[in-house]
């Protein structure tokens, strides 16, 4: 690792300038997945990288998708200690730093940055369709299948294994589960409308949270929450199929705030290819708080007024609990949802919006956390203006997070 910092957790997002758009047009997620997930994005040649007092500083005309805490993928420096990822620990107008070991200089070569990528590849692809795995070597090696030949949802699956874009064993959900795949709501309109979105990211799982409602009215700011890729798994040993995919039934987004990860107690809508013991086929699971409502009526993150309402009246504490996903018809976590945080309290929106940072405190600290806007599952993506009906969930993107 060329960094000085831990760099494993990556985080994308639309108001960084040089992403791909994202809306009710066939093909829009692929083209997102395959920037932020494979390839990196953003490519830029710096007009000069110079070391002072252990800060790198790229400059450069224009503008970048660079921001603090994002992670940029250096190449070509002739000092080779700033080659590879880096975190961001400043930007400006033409600039970008991170912090480095390196010795004061200045680097000379072909040099060039980009947002790097999180790690994953892709394995298939066709026309609207791609089939997307983590690289990591201590991954499950699942694969997820994309068709986003849809305008205004993308259809996924996950499969153990695949021989092409269409062809495989062992899907997640099944066919007797959801014919045709799961539902990840892209947009209210089919059109070119821009869609807000947030993308969490390790080289074994991701997290990926539009506010599909924006297209139709920019109040519209609630998210649902979806992810594919491996949890951190309970069973001593490890768990060989603890790779799960959240996804709705409904393929209409505005009735499709179920599956979301941040519904206390949600719904049928995550599907893992077996049980925790290796046998059978595709399970449904639910993703629940450790602290928080878990009936089912399934109140989202900063709507669950367990703990009360946000700022607490007796410290003005903001109160998070770590998510697990249970096993199938037992009570035992079969294991826990990598940095993400559910808020036992309500009335955090009225104080938190999607992509506001906080910092982490007590076993957090050091860590900064950034919030994702979330739904009730009874509450639709045209009908979430306020904290009356939606919420907010907290990701860290310091990482590591396993």
């Amino acid at each position: 690792m060329a960094s000085v910092v831990d760099t494993s957790v990556k985080n994308f997002n639309s108001t960084m300038s040089g992403m791909p758009p994202f809306n009710g047009v066939a093909g829009s997620t692929i083209a997102l997945f395959d920037a932020v997930l494979v390839n990196g994005a953003d490519l830029k040649t710096p007009s000069s990288l110079v070391v002072a007092g252990g800060v790198a500083t790229l400059s450069f005309t224009g503008s970048h998708s660079a921001q603090v805490d994002s992670v940029i993928l250096v190449a070509g420096s002739s000092i080779a200690a700033l080659n590879g990822e880096q975190k961001v620990t400043a930007v400006g107008a033409g600039f970008v730093k991170f912090a480095t070991a390196a010795a004061d200089g200045v680097a000379s070569g072909s040099i060039t940055f980009k947002m790097a990528p999180a790690g994953w590849e892709k394995v298939f692809s066709g026309p609207n369709k791609a089939v997307y795995r983590s690289l990591d070597p201590a991954s499950t090696k699942m694969l997820l299948r994309v068709d986003d030949s849809g305008t205004t949802v993308a259809r996924v699956v996950g499969y153990e294994t695949m021989t092409d874009v269409d062809s495989g064993a062992g899907l997640f959900p099944s066919a007797a589960q959801i014919a045709g795949g799961g539902c990840w709501g892209k947009s209210l309109l089919a059109s070119s409308a821009a869609v807000p979105w947030v993308i969490h990211a390790d080289a074994r799982l991701f997290y990926f949270t539009p506010l599909s409602g924006y297209s139709n009215s920019t109040a519209n700011l609630g998210g649902i929450t979806r992810f594919f890729g491996d949890i951190v798994p309970s069973k001593p040993g490890g768990d060989a199929y603890a790779c799960g995919l959240s996804y709705s039934i409904n393929n209409t987004p505005n009735t499709a705030p179920d599956g979301s990860v941040f519904s206390a107690g949600n719904t049928a809508g995550t599907a893992f290819p077996r049980l925790h013991t290796g046998l059978g086929s595709s399970v449904v699971q639910i993703i629940y708080p450790y602290t928080g409502n878990q009936a089912g009526s399934a109140i989202a993150s900063g709507r669950d007024a367990l703990l009360g309402s946000f700022p607490s009246r007796i410290n003005g504490s903001l109160q998070l609990s770590k998510k697990y996903v249970n096993g199938a018809g037992f009570a035992e976590p079969r294991g826990d949802m990598p940095g993400a945080y559910h808020v036992p309290q309500s009335l955090v929106f009225d104080s938190f919006k999607q992509l506001d940072r906080v910092p982490g405190t007590d076993l957090l600290a050091g860590r900064v956390l950034q919030a994702v806007s979330c739904l009730d599952v009874s509450t639709s993506p045209s009908n979430a203006t306020s904290s009356s009906n939606c919420g907010i969930a907290f990701i860290d993107i310091t990482g590591p997070w396993r």
